[in-house]
């Protein structure tokens, strides 16, 4: 059993942030919230999702191999005030949540205790840029998730860090767990580079997998965070793998994408949607589906529309997707 025990925030300050600062800030405060201190803080890994080091691209070729990812994280593990012995993640989208099925594995398999998930991405040029140049951003400046009439993604900013735990570990020091990591899983379709497969088999298997590590089924399920990038092919192919996963629940369940409000934040994004599913089903309000002009017959799902929803579930479903075909799901229960 795998526990949450505490959590950062979305990057909010004006100007122009430094990404190591806010990770490590991010590690603190959330080592604080989570009341993991002296030894075992500091004895404590760290799973860290990234684009990379944003020096990388500027520094001479000579000065570039003290500037790679894995470099990055294990300065940010340390300036975190925890051992230094960190593991990077760059795999884009899934990334973070890639991160932390890895730590929940680990800690399931007894091989340690506690990992720190840290996940961060700032929004810049360069990105924008080769963004723009897809044709991937949505034209009207709305991300509009399911929807008909969407038009594509907008990027946003995060930095966000959880501990995940295990059970008696978090027993043991009296910790109060925010959550439980029920079950996860992972799926690859390698349809094509960037396109989704349209049938969303590679998300379908990955919902299925977390469902059956958990020991649950799709009526157990009270809510599921979607991918939802807003992306016409995306948002269809990723209705089509509820439908394959949930049969004809997948029209009743309560459905959203949280990036429809604070955008696409890349590496970050999948760790900033677990919080945010958390936070819905602690709260026992659902977040609306934001920017929704009307049905589009290829989205057939229960879209939480208007206001939020009482939540009637302690367990909800975080989805992502990446580009290669790259598929996560993550099933948290609420206390």
């Amino acid at each position: 059993m795998v526990r949450f025990a505490g959590g950062g925030h979305a990057a909010a300050h004006p100007g122009t942030p430094v990404l190591a600062d806010e990770l490590a800030g991010a590690i603190g405060r959330a080592c604080d919230q989570a009341g993991l201190t002296g030894v075992r803080r500091a004895a404590c890994p760290l799973y860290l999702a990234v684009h990379g080091d944003p020096e990388l691209p500027r520094v001479p070729e000579h000065e570039r191999a003290a500037h790679g990812a894995d470099t990055f994280a294990g300065t940010v593990a340390r300036r975190g005030g925890l051992s230094g012995v960190a593991r990077a993640y760059t795999s884009a989208c899934v990334a973070s949540s890639t991160a932390v099925a890895d730590a929940a594995a680990l800690i399931a398999r007894g091989r340690a205790e506690r990992v720190v998930v840290a996940a961060g991405y700032l929004v810049d040029a360069d990105q924008s840029a080769v963004f723009a140049a897809g044709r991937a951003l949505a034209g009207d400046g709305r991300v509009r998730p399911f929807s008909a009439g969407r038009s594509g993604l907008l990027l946003g900013d995060a930095v966000v860090t959880v501990l995940v735990e295990s059970a008696a570990a978090a027993a043991q020091r009296r910790a109060r767990p925010l959550a439980r990591l029920a079950g996860w899983g992972r799926a690859g379709d390698a349809y094509h580079v960037c396109k989704p497969r349209p049938d969303g088999a590679g998300l379908a298997r990955a919902i299925t997998d977390a469902l059956r590590r958990a020991g649950l089924g799709p009526a157990d399920v009270g809510y599921v965070n979607a991918h939802g990038s807003g992306s016409p092919a995306g948002d269809a192919a990723e209705s089509a793998a509820l439908h394959r996963a949930f049969g004809d629940a997948a029209e009743s369940v309560p459905v959203s994408s949280t990036k429809s409000v604070h955008g696409q934040a890349l590496e970050a994004g999948a760790l900033l949607e677990l919080v945010l599913t958390i936070a819905a089903l602690r709260a026992g309000q659902l977040p609306v589906n934001a920017g929704y002009l009307g049905p589009d017959p290829d989205c057939r799902l229960g879209l939480v529309l208007d206001r939020p929803a009482p939540a009637t579930s302690a367990y909800g479903l975080s989805l992502t997707s990446a580009f290669g075909g790259a598929n996560t799901a993550l099933l948290v229960g609420t206390p």
